[in-house]
């Protein structure tokens, strides 16, 4: 099959409005968020058809004028990401519109493929290679750099691409979904839910703005330039990707399927299991049981927790940032063989959760969690990766006015072994995607999920 052709037909800019908040001209990154600045790009895909998709062109209108409706309150995303050579800090300074070129606002892309939107929407595996160039390229290896950027692609069959791209410094999932989420009410007319805060004193850290800089200068120590680390450097074209969705039911009976087993082999649930760890419990099984490890090798999962909540004080649902805290589960392998293998599972990414809660900043890995790549103890071939949360809306919180998207994906899975997570499309069920670079993992994968669903 030749490969699908994606042609840029216009590029414009989208300026915040004068009158846009928050005002402040220039925001530093928390220490939280000094990290992401080498590890930047956080991207995601929305495929929509159907009859009652308007013209192409009607759809570029409104999506442009509602982005800049909603850049009245989400103004830091117009701007660009600095290094302040003189403090140290890495900020967000404001656009201003101007005609400068780095000075605009959110670049807007507007683009044509041959691909075909069922085909895209409907496989279970992914076209790796098209999802990539339907969103949006970004270079953000050097400083300045842009925090936001989209792309609105006609697909063949009537369908339209949506992908956006945002600093993962400046957000992360949640605020991703609650910036999507206000751009989707304008464009429908509808009213915007309430606006977002990006002051970060509302993430008190010991050490405030000088252990940012401190972050900065351990992990970018050649600012302006931010070059990923090695270790995350992975050709995600050669990786296979795999979408799973577990509705209503399959939830419900993989819940008590793990409750049963606790109480049948003895292992200590502190609750019912949320969502989050039922289905991390099932994908971290079938990993472990799909690649043949020892069994007296450990094995890990490790999954970044929202701390906005858990902080002391919080800093509230309405945080716009990057609030996350890392967990890190481990087991031995022969844990996940057994027949109480889920609720091991469980259990464990259980305790790691209240580990989190209960010391948001001090656990382990915690909010520094590229600390965990000097452990030496824990084995990247044998770790899986978890991002996103079945609580993002991402169907929901993206109807433009033309119907929820027939799929959402996100695109950077630069991990063998990660697992990415959103709610379902109908609301209620779990949507999983799996990206390895070895077909024959994900094929065992497979093979063990659908197993252990029953």
């Amino acid at each position: 099959m030749a490969t699908p052709v994606v042609s840029v037909t216009d590029v414009s800019y989208v300026a915040a409005p004068a009158s846009a908040l928050p005002p402040e001209p220039v925001i530093k990154l928390n220490a939280m968020e000094a990290q992401w600045v080498v590890v930047p790009l956080l991207q995601h895909l929305l495929l929509f058809e159907g009859d009652d998709l308007p013209p192409f062109d009607a759809i570029l209108r409104s999506l442009r004028s509602s982005l800049a409706a909603t850049l009245a309150t989400h103004a830091p995303l117009a701007g660009k990401l600095h290094y302040l050579a003189d403090t140290g800090d890495v900020a967000i300074c404001r656009s201003s519109g101007g005609r400068d070129v780095d000075d605009r606002g959110v670049r807007f892309v507007a683009a044509e493929c041959d691909a075909d939107v069922r085909r895209l929407a409907g496989d279970e595996d992914h076209d790796v290679l098209t999802f990539e160039r339907l969103v949006p390229e970004l270079d953000m290896t050097l400083l300045p750099a842009p925090v936001l950027a989209v792309q609105a692609t006609r697909l063949a069959g009537g369908g339209v691409a949506l992908g956006v791209s945002v600093h993962h410094g400046v957000a992360d999932g949640r605020a991703l979904w609650r910036f999507v989420e206000a751009w989707a009410a304008a464009c429908r007319g509808d009213t915007a839910p309430a606006p977002p805060v990006f002051d970060r004193s509302r993430v008190r850290m010991p050490g405030g703005e000088e252990l940012a800089r401190s972050i900065l200068r351990k992990y970018a120590p050649d600012l302006p330039r931010a070059s990923m680390p090695e270790i995350m450097q992975e050709d995600r074209l050669r990786f296979t990707r795999r979408t799973f969705t577990l509705d209503a039911q399959h939830m419900e009976r993989l819940k008590q399927r793990i409750v049963r087993l606790g109480e049948a082999h003895g292992v200590p649930l502190s609750r019912s299991p949320s969502s989050f760890v039922a289905v991390v419990a099932l994908a971290w099984t079938c990993f472990v049981r799909g690649r043949g490890f020892a069994a007296d090798e450990d094995v890990f999962l490790f999954f970044f927790a929202d701390a906005r909540d858990r902080l002391d004080p919080p800093a509230g649902a309405d945080y716009f940032g990057a609030c996350l805290s890392g967990c890190l589960a481990r087991l031995p392998a022969r844990e996940l063989h057994g027949e109480g293998a889920l609720a091991a599972a469980a259990s464990a990414v259980q305790r790691a959760v209240q580990e989190m809660v209960e010391d948001p900043l001090g656990c382990w890995p915690g909010w520094e969690f590229f600390r965990m790549a000097g452990d030496p103890t824990v084995r990247p071939e044998r770790l899986m990766n978890v991002s996103g949360s079945p609580g993002f809306r991402a169907y929901e919180v993206a109807d433009f006015g033309w119907g929820r998207p027939r799929r959402t994906e996100p695109i950077r899975m630069n991990h063998d072994g990660q697992l990415a997570l959103v709610r379902g499309r109908d609301g209620d069920g779990v949507q999983a995607s799996v990206s390895m670079l070895r077909r024959k993992h994900v094929d065992a994968f497979k093979s063990e999920f659908l197993k252990l669903l029953g």
